[in-house]
């Protein structure tokens, strides 16, 4: 509000503000609900609201120039014959080509691979850049079955079922037809410039039953070597993390709200799902309540932005995470160096969340061949490698301050939280009490 306006006694709606009177302005002139991409903007319990307790007296700490801490993880190892060894904890999540250009999908297997760790194809197919410079890839098997290759499914090192999305889970994908280029149209079998909305469920699928059908197939196809992943967006997740197992999975892969996505209704993107921080949790329950937690492995994203983040999910249960948005911006996705060209589009670095129009200053999330051209995939990938190096480095920190010798040897016991919120979410004690909401009166 401008100085102006308070001398004025002017006050704003806490319901009807500025942003909401907007939108319902716009929404009846256009006629058209608001898509865009990025992820929830608006707050709510993360892992900012937990803090670790570092080793002082009652506990030792580690010597972090003496005394190692292992990162290393394996993946799917409970049914398949070649499990993914993953030297960080820090994976790659799925996102398509179509929703990122070539140049992008290069860099990320680029940077996955220079410090041992997988990436994620996404919605739309394989492509032969991704493959070429990705170590260790993980092919996703979504609803729409655009680009979906049973010989893709064997040169893969794992598939991801995809059953939801954190930003929208219960909702399809979106790729709007500015961003169906020759090369994605030939791949999804799409006609070139129409908008391609994904299914929401498989076809097959009417039930958990066929999950169960669908995991044997893949096996079959895979000759019983490729984990499987089950990836599933945060709404009821004990129950879904249990028919998950159940079915067979090998890992299942926990998609928190605060996930991003290339295109898809604000609508959903603010109010559909459950924070990551609520999730975890509750996974992690449901594994433990049948016997396989860390049997099968859990795999969290949504909202993954630094080492601190990472060493939280672990010790409230993950055995790894994955980052979608932070590798984006680490590729340099809402750069400084593009500002001029954010303006020119109404938009500015930090705040570009229009990557479904195909018009990213940066190369990243488009389908133009000159603005894609400005990533150089080998820079692109460096600068990966170091952002993972970093995160994997900031968790050893904290690990080594909590006295342990491996990031998996994190414990909800190393965490209180400064929130009463995040505390009832991630069932840990409000710092400096011994009490969690819901479980009991409070102590000290």
């Amino acid at each position: 509000m401008s100085e102006r306006d308070r001398q004025a006694g002017l006050r704003e709606s806490a319901t009807f503000d500025r942003q909401t009177i907007q939108e319902i302005q716009r929404a009846a002139a256009t006629g058209i609900y608001d898509i865009r991409g990025f992820g929830a903007k608006r707050r709510v319990p993360h892992f900012d609201d937990l803090l670790f307790l570092g080793a002082s007296m009652s506990r030792y700490p580690l010597e972090g120039y003496r005394e190692k801490c292992a990162t290393d993880v394996v993946l799917g190892d409970l049914h398949a014959g070649r499990p993914l060894h993953l030297e960080i904890p820090v994976t790659i999540a799925g996102m398509s080509f179509g929703a990122l250009s070539a140049q992008a999908k290069e860099a990320l297997g680029r940077g996955a691979s220079e410090v041992g760790t997988s990436t994620t194809t996404g919605d739309g197919g394989m492509t032969d850049e991704e493959r070429g410079q990705s170590r260790q890839l993980v092919y996703q098997y979504l609803p729409s079955r655009y680009g979906m290759n049973p010989d893709h499914l064997r040169m893969a090192d794992a598939v991801e079922l995809v059953l939801g999305q954190g930003a929208k889970p219960g909702g399809g994908g979106m790729l709007l037809g500015q961003k169906i280029s020759d090369r994605v149209a030939a791949m999804r079998t799409l006609p070139k410039g129409v908008d391609q909305r994904s299914a929401c469920r498989h076809p097959d699928w009417t039930g958990p039953d066929d999950l169960a059908i669908k995991i044997e197939e893949l096996r079959e196809i895979t000759d019983w070597q490729k984990p499987i992943y089950v990836k599933i967006g945060a709404t009821r997740t004990y129950y879904d993390v249990k028919l998950a197992v159940k079915a067979g999975a090998d890992v299942v892969v926990l998609d928190g709200m605060q996930g991003g996505t290339a295109a898809t209704q604000e609508v959903f993107i603010e109010h559909v799902g459950i924070p990551t921080l609520a999730a975890i949790p509750q996974a992690v329950q449901a594994l433990q309540e049948m016997g396989m937690h860390r049997r099968v492995q859990l795999v969290v994203s949504g909202g993954i932005r630094n080492g601190a983040d990472v060493a939280k999910a672990m010790a409230l249960g993950a055995d790894a995470v994955g980052i979608g948005t932070a590798a984006l911006i680490a590729l340099g996705c809402n750069h400084p160096r593009w500002e001029e060209d954010y303006a020119r589009i109404g938009s500015a670095a930090g705040f570009y969340d229009d990557y479904h129009e195909g018009r990213d200053p940066a190369g990243i999330s488009t389908q133009d061949p000159e603005l894609a051209a400005r990533l150089d995939p080998v820079a692109g990938g460096r600068r990966l490698a170091n952002f993972l190096r970093v995160m994997t480095m900031e968790a050893q920190t904290i690990a080594r301050a909590c006295g342990k010798s491996h990031l998996h040897n994190l414990e909800p016991e190393d965490l209180v939280a400064i929130t009463i919120e995040a505390s009832a979410m991630a069932r840990v004690p409000l710092a400096g009490t011994d009490w969690i909401p819901g479980r009991g009166g409070p102590g000290f």
